[in-house]
């Protein structure tokens, strides 16, 4: 396998700038997930990767070679799209080895690779059908048995699991995730949902900038900024105006806090709390916010319980099931441990 490396890596179209000076190392075997809201340079990012997009400047780098230059087909990697781009008049068997038998490979080889990675992805009982015969999830995991056989130093994936229904979605997250793993293969894909679970990093985008790189947990414990906060996990981040004076923090519904440390220079922030962090309380109660209950939505084995005060909106998710009825009067309480403080101008994180 390889690594990838980019380095000040731009795009322009014409006189609009889609990327910024992108620079990312991926390790030999990582499993990276991009994410951004649409239009924010993830697709064409990995588009420059696999060849099919110029670079306009910087470089990308996989092993130990420059690739600006190279044709798609000369950078030996596989790219796995959404709409799966199978051949409709050929069966399984011949969409996945096309590649080989432009290469002219030996019957024998071509035979062995096909069965590796049928064996695999469990397509056996499918390789005399042709794509119409095959449900969505059968079609995906055709795309990525033709990705396999060629045995690239590198897989990206184009949002492979967007066109799946929520079951299927959640199959071919683990196969993904565990064919990664039996392959140890250097992968790149962009899809906000299954960041989380299948990720070894994620590389958060907006605006063709990338915000922060890390762990899940760590995009998620210790966002960099509010567009990180707000943009990685569901529900999203509550955020609420203040100010700061020293380690008392005042909300702009007037709830009074302190703060487990004084927060120096610091007058105007966003506070961030997660819905799993705000608890239901008495609403006349010292440091709860008293608002009114707008919705309360029941999942089966959680809550969410949403609600405004003067103009500030605050959703908590409970294990509770509360019985709240619409208008009726509710409380938010936060532990001030458990807070994100970002500057109310930059966005950036202060604590």
């Amino acid at each position: 396998m390889a690594t990838i490396a980019i380095e000040g890596a731009r795009k322009r179209y014409g006189d609009t700038d889609v990327l910024h000076g992108v620079d990312l190392d991926v390790a030999d075997g990582e499993f990276i997930v991009l994410v951004g809201p649409s239009g924010c340079g993830k697709s064409t990012l990995l588009r420059m990767i696999a060849g099919l997009e110029e670079i306009t400047s910087g470089t990308i780098r996989i092993g130990e070679r420059i690739v600006n230059d190279l044709a798609p087909r000369e950078r030996d990697i596989a790219m796995v799209f959404q709409s799966y781009a199978l051949y409709p008049h050929m069966n399984v068997a011949d969409n996945m080895s096309y590649s080989l038998r432009l290469k002219r490979a030996t019957k024998a080889t071509i035979d062995t690779a096909v069965a590796g990675a049928s064996r695999i992805l469990g397509l056996d009982p499918y390789l005399a059908r042709r794509p119409k015969a095959l449900s969505g999830g059968q079609r995906q995991r055709v795309a990525m048995g033709r990705a396999i056989v060629r045995e690239p130093r590198a897989f990206l994936f184009d949002e492979p699991l967007s066109n799946l229904d929520a079951r299927l979605r959640e199959e071919m997250r683990a196969e993904i995730r565990q064919l990664h793993k039996r392959l140890g293969a250097t992968s790149i894909t962009h899809d906000q949902i299954e960041a989380m679970t299948m990720a070894d990093r994620i590389v958060a985008m907006h605006d063709g900038i990338v915000q922060q790189v890390g762990t899940p947990l760590e995009l998620y414990d210790r966002p960099a900024n509010t567009f990180v906060a707000g943009f990685i996990g569901a529900p999203m981040m509550n955020f609420i105006e203040g100010t700061v004076a020293g380690d008392r923090l005042t909300l702009a519904s007037g709830t009074t806090l302190t703060l487990p440390a004084a927060l120096p220079g610091a007058s105007s922030v966003t506070v961030g709390v997660r819905p799993e962090d705000v608890e239901l309380a008495a609403p006349g109660a010292d440091g709860v916010i008293a608002a009114t209950a707008t919705l309360v939505e029941h999942t089966g084995l959680t809550c969410l319980v949403h609600g405004e005060a003067g103009g500030v909106r605050v959703t908590a998710l409970t294990l509770e099931r509360p019985k709240l009825a619409e208008g009726a009067a509710v409380g938010f309480a936060f532990d001030p441990g458990k807070l994100h403080l970002f500057d109310a101008q930059s966005g950036a994180r202060l604590n």
